[in-house]
């Protein structure tokens, strides 16, 4: 094999990032496995380890220190070339990655206003994590939870990650009184993703609750909210991400009390745009911006 392995090289790069193979598939998509075998092709391709391979984690050798430290630049610069050049050869395509809450109740269904006011544009949604950032990947534009602190690109706020405690309806008729920090605290609570969220609302609504039961937790946010929404306990909800359930009357808010209030959900670009990404950030936060009908 003589020449440059780079899909190797892009396998590499994301285990040296999170010095972890599982870690390396979940970002590419791909398994453990797939990743190893990658790895193990451009070390045989080098002639040299990249890694130490311990019982529970991996350590990156001399040669892997000094592969990483090129490998993720020169990634960056091949995407962002690749833009340049797509951008300059007149193609109107647009890659977006957004994370499951945001997709689902606010991209998807507003998605064919979009393709309606710009025809020319190919659009392609992917799936992202919370944490993905713009230079990570092959999208032109990124919603996620917080934003990029990546050189060379621009992160708009869409909307506030304030979350307070809501149920439906129909949950509360049959609970009876949801009216006290205490009561919140002693109902049927529902975790997203891990059980920290309610942890600090204990603390900061001073219920003097520490322990937490063996309540369901939810690794994928809208699992969560079908939970919530049929009526199986209450959950932290973020008030603007359920903004048209709270407004139809699926789920009532039974406290003021919140928690993230610091934090938000980010639409990120390209520092310089194409005529697409702008067309589709300002369609976008139009969307977010405009009252709930």
């Amino acid at each position: 094999m003589d020449y440059l392995p780079l899909n190797a090289i892009r396998a590499f790069e994301a285990t040296a990032r999170h010095l972890s193979f599982s870690a390396a598939g979940e970002e590419l998509h791909v398994t453990h496995p797939a990743i190893s075998h990658q790895v193990r092709r451009l070390e045989e391709w080098l002639g040299v380890a990249l890694f130490h391979r311990d019982a529970r984690k991996v350590r990156l050798t001399e040669a892997g220190l000094a592969l990483q430290a090129s490998a993720g630049a020169a990634l960056t610069e091949l995407g962002a070339a690749c833009r340049r050049i797509r951008r300059s050869a007149g193609l109107q395509s647009l890659s977006v990655g957004c994370i499951p809450s945001i997709a689902s109740r606010w991209l998807v269904p507003r998605l064919s206003d979009f393709t309606a006011r710009h025809p020319d544009i190919a659009i392609r949604v992917a799936y992202a994590k919370a944490e993905d950032r713009l230079n990570d990947d092959d999208n032109d534009v990124l919603i996620t939870l917080g934003a990029d602190p990546s050189p060379n690109v621009t992160s708009l706020k869409l909307f506030s990650r304030i979350s307070q405690p809501a149920c439906s309806p129909h949950y509360l008729a049959r609970k009876g009184r949801l009216n006290t920090p205490a009561e919140i605290a002693a109902a049927d609570l529902l975790h997203d993703e891990t059980r920290q969220g309610w942890q600090e609302w204990f603390a900061k609504a001073g219920t003097g609750r520490t322990d937490i039961g063996n309540e369901p937790v939810f690794a994928d946010f809208n699992i969560l909210a079908t939970a919530v929404i049929a009526g199986h306990g209450v959950a932290l909800c973020p008030i603007e991400v359920f903004r048209e359930e709270l407004k139809r009357g699926d789920l009532v808010v039974v406290s003021d009390i919140s928690t993230d209030d610091d934090k938000g959900y980010f639409l990120t670009m390209s520092a310089q745009p194409s005529a697409a990404e702008i067309k589709f950030a300002d369609w976008f936060r139009d969307q977010v911006s405009a009252p709930v009908s």
